[in-house]
């Protein structure tokens, strides 16, 4: 799914656009024992209680794809006989309401979840008609799109806190309550892509870059993890410093990060639905523009296909920040606009290595305006 797609099913999580009826799922404790059962109808709730709890289960479809949000896909033969599939067509094909589908995917998932104290499981069916129009712009056919959710949400106990009673003009404690947080994981089966259902695919979230818990998606998708965002930069810029080695300079480093957020603002301003993603080749090219000797362009190609594999691609956003640019010794850390890199240089003087920052235009030390002396 790409974001265009993502976001024309998030935007009907709202009591007034979604066709969702019921929303069902589990407690679970710390000791991954389930405490209890609920099956809520949406429209016995008021439209604000509705609204709250389609507002938490839509938070799946949020972050970036490739970042947060990743395709997985189904082979030929899992589609035919796996029991993963079968048991998500199940659980579509029923609404959720198989109870020993039911059964055997809380089986599946509660001992892989790694968060740690109570949490709750939220599952939903959704349908929707998709409108298709023809060449003329009048509308040229209809269908029905239908899924199944799940949001994953940590259970949090919520602190003391000192209100104020009015009818009593006294002051109390408010009971301690337990929160549902955002969902921490969550997934959507089968894919929308092309306005139909892609059964060779789903969505599936993660809140944390760094963790994409990998065991959970084994044991429902039976299906291997591309390798977390957060870890894909740090790999990355350990691959370019180790192959580049001596002539990974200041200048290259800012050119990497320059070619790619030219990129990426470039793939925003022509509307392109699919995701940015590059190749090795990519980087390759920059280093050459940047006069890197082709021994360590060699190296960086070999070191790429050994770490992240052959012919691998990545969304550039995963392995720069396009907002942010940083500097840092053990002792000094400077941010620098990503606009304006062109004001830091370094220089070796009297064999003392030094970064240099141009400050033409004022300076402030601990917020105060200072004057550098000639």
């Amino acid at each position: 799914m790409n974001e265009k797609e993502i976001a024309e099913i998030r935007r009907r999580f709202r009591a007034d656009k979604t066709n969702i009826n019921y929303i069902r799922g589990v407690f679970v404790n710390e000791k991954r024992e389930i405490i209890s059962e609920f099956n809520q109808a949406l429209g016995m709730l008021s439209e604000e209680e509705a609204n709250a709890i389609l507002s938490i289960v839509k938070k799946i479809f949020s972050g970036s794809v490739e970042k947060n949000l990743l395709n997985i896909g189904f082979s030929n033969q899992q589609v035919l006989d796996s029991e993963e599939h079968k048991l998500l067509s199940t659980l579509r094909d029923s609404q959720f309401t198989d109870a020993e589908a039911v059964n055997a995917f809380y089986e599946k998932i509660i001992p892989t979840i790694d968060i740690e104290g109570n949490f709750i499981i939220i599952t939903a069916y959704d349908c929707l008609d998709v409108f298709t129009k023809g060449k003329d712009g009048e509308e040229d056919s209809t269908s029905s799109f239908s899924y199944v959710l799940c949001a994953v949400c940590p259970i949090k106990t919520s602190q003391y806190s000192l209100t104020y009673y009015l009818h009593e003009n006294k002051l109390r404690n408010v009971c301690q309550d337990a929160v549902i947080c955002a969902p921490e994981i969550g997934f959507m089966f089968p894919a929308y892509e092309d306005h139909a259902a892609n059964i060779y695919s789903a969505l599936y979230y993660s809140r944390n870059t760094a963790n994409n818990h990998p065991d959970f998606v084994t044991a429902l998708f039976n299906a291997d993890m591309p390798m977390p965002a957060a870890e894909q930069k740090e790999t990355f810029n350990s691959i370019l410093a180790e192959t580049v080695a001596e002539e990974c300079s200041y200048d290259v480093v800012e050119s990497v990060h320059a070619e790619l957020s030219g990129m990426i603002d470039a793939h925003k301003e022509s509307k392109e639905e699919d995701t940015l993603v590059i190749s090795k080749g990519t980087v390759k090219d920059i280093l050459k523009s940047c006069g890197v000797a082709e021994t360590h362009i060699e190296n960086f190609d070999e070191k790429y296909d050994e770490v992240f594999g052959e012919n691998t691609q990545i969304a550039p956003q995963n392995i720069i920040d396009r907002k942010s640019f940083s500097l840092r010794t053990p002792d000094v850390t400077v941010k620098v606009d990503p606009e304006k890199l062109d004001v830091v240089e370094t220089r070796v003087i009297d064999g003392i290595k030094y970064i240099l920052i141009r400050a033409d235009n004022d300076v402030e030390v601990n917020g105060v305006n200072i004057k550098i002396k000639k």
